[in-house]
């Protein structure tokens, strides 16, 4: 990026002066556009990923919750061969 200087000996400087400087200007339009059109991929990334991560976080609690339940019942049945093998 060459620097914009301005200054007012001639005619035809100012002409250039304002053509480079909208060409800048258009290039940093152009380089916003992309900034924000990233920004709202990421944003929408994001959201994605969150509503993924709650939806995991509530399958977790629920498959936890099952395991405990098997828990319990392999725990009565082994204690009701255990009574089994003592009634014998």
């Amino acid at each position: 990026m060459q620097p914009i200087l301005f200054t007012m000996n001639t005619t035809s400087q100012p002409a250039k002066i304002t053509t480079q400087f909208e060409s800048e200007l258009q290039r940093l339009e152009e380089k916003l556009n992309d900034l924000l059109t990233q920004c709202d991929k990421l944003r929408e990334e994001n959201e994605s990923l969150k509503k993924r991560q709650d939806s995991l976080v509530t399958e977790r609690a629920g498959l936890l919750q099952k395991n405990e339940q098997v828990r319990t019942r392999v725990e009565a049945m082994i204690n009701r061969l255990k009574g089994m093998e003592q009634g014998l």
